[in-house]
Parts: structure tokens; sequence; C-alpha cells
């Protein structure tokens, strides 16, 4: 999980346009893969974007970017394709599974871009 430190390097991921909304895309950053998600909050229609691993421990494979975004109270998760325990998109905690949780890397949205701090 990344803290509030300055973040020394921003990768330019992709245009919004191109992550349909409420999903996420995969991508490759530093070496690691990365799932990055675009998702629109209720009421006021706010677009977000988060970033975490895009390994899921539980499922011993690469698969977090094709989970089904949703949320559990307050918590925006995205639930694993593969046995379904759901990741905190802000913090990468896997609620069902604590010890199986994952990175979380600071993701913005500028000027129709995806950014993604390393």
């Amino acid at each position: 999980m990344h803290s509030d430190r300055q973040i020394e390097h921003w990768i330019e991921v992709c245009d919004i346009a191109d992550i349909v909304p409420n999903t996420g895309v995969c991508a490759l950053i530093g070496g690691e893969q990365v799932a990055v998600f675009h998702v629109i909050e209720g009421g006021n229609s706010e677009t977000r974007v988060f970033a975490i691993g895009n390994y899921d421990p539980n499922a011993d494979a690469s698969v977090l970017s094709r989970g089904l975004v949703g949320s559990i109270g307050e918590r925006i998760v995205v639930a694993s394709p593969i046995y379904k325990q759901h990741f905190d998109l802000q913090t990468g905690e896997c609620i069902e599974a604590p010890e199986h949780s994952v990175s979380a890397y600071p993701a913005r949205l500028e000027h129709g871009k995806v950014w993604v701090g390393a």
C-alpha cells in the first residue's frame, strides 16, 4: 500500500474512455501487473480511478482486473472472478481474508488520462 509520501513517477496508463465504466483493465507498470478501475459512483456520478495489484493470491491467478466492481457498505470493491473474494479498491485489503490483501497504488484522472503512481 502507498503512503502519503511524494510519488516519484506517475505513469500514463490510457484514456479514461478506454475503460468501460465500473470495470477494470490490466496494465504492466514497472514489470508488475496492475488492475486499473474506472468507477462511476452512484448519486453524484463522480468518475474515480483506482489501481491495485492484479494478482489474486486466493486463486493464484492474475485476474482481479476482470472482476465485478461493486460496494460493501461505504467500500468500493472488486470481486475476484474465481472465488469471489472482495478487494477494497482504495486499500487493496481482501475483506474475507485480510492475509491475502494486495498492493494499492495511487491513481488519478487528469485531462481525460488515467495515471498510476509508481
